[in-house]
């Protein structure tokens, strides 16, 4: 087992060049759980160094052999699955059966995925009929930088280091400094599954530190990051004069359009998406949009919704949300429901403070907002919480204006049973993404968003594509290919 300190660099554990000690809070305790090393400037050249030498005979591995690779990891990551869950639970708080079920059966399933993808993708194919010499090759982009957050930790790891594997790419992950065990017993289950040394490397370190130094250096071909839209603003602009790809999956503010002919139990759906996660979701419908018939039914049913989702240690098993994860997201959220207080919503669940019994932990209330408007500071900044801000509408045009007029375009949500209201809006709605009825989106659906949640897709053959450069080629000879 390596130490919490270790980073993993050209298929070893190594310590730190220069060892700057943080940190990780269990956030249902408050209590130390663990301490890692932030890295610095040597330590990202080195783990550079290393990538760039394996992408030299990676990139040209077969995909059946990148293919008998992910599969393998696939295997060990299944065998390790209570490693991790226990390693999510700790250190972001998730309860344990949802980090079992939800957190790691999210990396169970975008691997599962991308095999599938990948089974199907060709890295070779014709322009068409009427060029029969030319081809199209895509190929991997290089050395990719991976910055990942703390609320999903295997979804988003899979989401990015699978596809990268899958198409000759060479890595190196930063984890969330505030949530980085997963990412240990994940380069673990690497290690174990024998990817070459230097195809993926892991540093511990902060977005000041360790990322800034990753999204600038010139030995990393493009950056792949998810979080916050200002930390996806600020990578952006340091990866300018290196002139990468920058790929983002950044914030959200959902809307939830539910009109009065939505199925009895849309409300309710929709409230418990909302707290799902304790709310630290990007995808959250935290915007919910009632069409004025039923808007006072929809109030009482997501109140008692709130009032209802239990909160209690994510150590605990049972169907509960757990804290937030850290000091700094619990005063964001509790300034955030002050400021909906005092911009005249109507609070009619939760609010401030911890709930009833607990005198410590991150833990937040279950909070819903009625009569908010969208010019309120809660329904336009993305809280990241379990907080519910209820909208009214009269008709379709105003629902879809109050959904679109927000600067975050990730994921909206329609409820109603006419089909072609539910196809008119898919349309018209500025988002990457459009859930309707409760249905979740199929296997190898790209996930990303529009404005300012983002530019990449992640996700099956969309996610691939994203890792691969386009390649055209004149003059090909197939007889030799």
């Amino acid at each position: 087992m390596p130490k919490s300190t270790d980073f993993y660099i050209n298929g070893q554990w190594v310590a730190p060049s220069q060892p700057k000690d943080f940190d990780v809070i269990n956030p249902s305790t408050e209590e130390v759980c663990a301490t890692i090393s932030l890295g610095g400037q040597a330590d990202v050249d080195a783990a550079v160094a290393a990538a760039r030498s394996a992408f030299e005979s990676y990139a040209y591995t077969s995909k059946q052999d990148r293919l008998d690779l992910i599969r393998k990891v696939l295997d060990v990551y299944k065998a390790r699955g209570e490693d991790m869950a226990q390693a999510i639970s700790t250190e972001m708080g998730a309860p344990i059966d949802m980090a079992r079920s939800s957190q790691v059966g999210a990396g169970t399933w975008h691997i599962m995925n991308f095999i599938k993808a990948l089974e199907d993708f060709e890295f070779e194919r014709p322009l068409g009929d009427h060029a029969p010499n030319d081809r199209i090759i895509y190929e991997g982009v290089g050395v990719v930088g991976m910055i990942t957050p703390w609320n999903w930790p295997m979804n988003q790891v899979t989401l990015k280091v699978i596809p990268a594997l899958a198409t000759g790419c060479t890595m190196i992950l930063k984890p969330s400094e505030i949530a980085p065990l997963s990412s240990l017993v994940w380069a673990e289950i690497l290690d174990e599954a024998g990817v070459p040394a230097g195809v993926f490397n892991m540093i511990n370190g902060d977005g000041a530190g360790v990322g800034s130094m990753m999204t600038a250096h010139p030995g990393i071909d493009a950056i792949s990051f998810t979080g916050s839209t200002r930390a996806g603003i600020a990578i952006s602009k340091n990866a300018a004069d290196t002139l990468k790809p920058v790929h983002l999956e950044l914030g959200g503010k959902g809307a939830n359009i539910i009109f009065a002919d939505a199925d009895e139990k849309a409300v309710k759906r929709g409230a418990i998406h909302c707290f799902n996660n304790s709310g630290q979701s990007c995808n959250a419908p935290t915007r919910m949009l009632v069409q004025r018939e039923i808007y006072d039914q929809a109030v009482e049913i997501a109140a008692e919704t709130a009032e209802k989702t239990t909160v209690g240690l994510a150590s605990e098993s049972g169907r509960h949300i757990g804290p937030v994860v850290s000091q700094m997201q619990f005063d964001k959220i509790q300034g955030l429901i002050a400021k909906g207080i005092e911009e005249g919503a109507r609070l009619v669940a939760g609010g401030l403070g911890r709930p009833e019994g607990f005198n410590k932990g991150y833990f937040v209330r279950p909070t819903v907002f009625a009569d908010v408007n969208n010019d309120m500071t809660i329904a336009r900044e993305e809280i990241f919480g379990p907080v519910l801000s209820i909208i009214p509408f009269e008709d379709e045009a105003e629902a879809l204006a109050i959904a679109n007029d927000t600067e975050y375009g990730l994921t909206n949500y329609v409820q109603t049973q006419d089909g072609a209201k539910r196809n008119r809006l898919a349309r018209k709605l500025r988002s990457g993404m459009v859930e309707m009825n409760g249905q979740g989106r199929g296997a190898g659906s790209p996930f990303g968003g529009m404005k300012k949640s983002g530019n990449g897709r992640e996700g099956g053959v969309f996610g691939l594509e994203d890792f691969c450069e386009v390649k055209a080629v004149s003059g090909w000879s197939p007889e030799d290919a």
